[in-house]
């Protein structure tokens, strides 16, 4: 059984946002930009600030998850990288890398529609990811390993030093 969300405080048409999400899902997959993702941002008041499916065929890149090009594209709208304020409707529980930069946007709230699970079942099953990332070392298929180059704590050290910086 799906959990349901009744909350007050939930931007008006709730249902509805996530509902757009998995349209917007639909959407990518009607024109094979990839695979059966979107995303839908919007701010307190339920407005869709930004909209994305995922985008991974169609640029060859596969960091255009839909939670990632919806970002891009509300940071883009709203001319700042801080979503703060802003929830995120995603028609799948966010993988790894959605996850992080969906924390790193600063978002108030994540609602999901399928779970991991129900993706996996349909191909898109990212478990060896999510257990890398609780014990990241080298295993069988990748080499994780410390390598300290004679600068490599250069950038760290100029941008203390950087009285300009903007801080995030």
């Amino acid at each position: 059984m799906t959990p349901s969300v009744d909350d007050k405080s939930l931007p008006p048409h709730h249902k509805e946002l996530m509902e757009e999400a998995v349209a917007e899902a639909c959407r990518g997959v009607e024109c094979g930009d990839g695979g059966p993702f979107g995303a839908v941002i919007v701010d307190k008041k339920g407005n869709v600030v930004a909209k994305g499916h995922n985008m991974v065929i169609v640029t060859n890149d596969p960091t255009m998850h839909a939670e990632m090009t919806a970002i891009r594209n509300a940071c883009k709208a709203l001319g700042t990288f801080d979503l703060s304020g802003h929830t995120l409707y995603t028609s799948c529980y966010p993988c790894p890398m959605c996850m992080g930069a969906s924390l790193w946007a600063r978002f108030d709230a994540i609602y999901y529609g399928a779970t991991a699970q129900q993706a996996a079942e349909i191909g898109f099953d990212d478990k060896a990811f999510h257990d890398f990332l609780k014990d990241p070392k080298t295993d069988d298929i990748r080499k994780l390993e410390h390598l300290a180059a004679d600068n490599y704590l250069l950038p760290f050290q100029m941008w203390s030093n950087k009285p300009d910086k903007t801080e995030y």
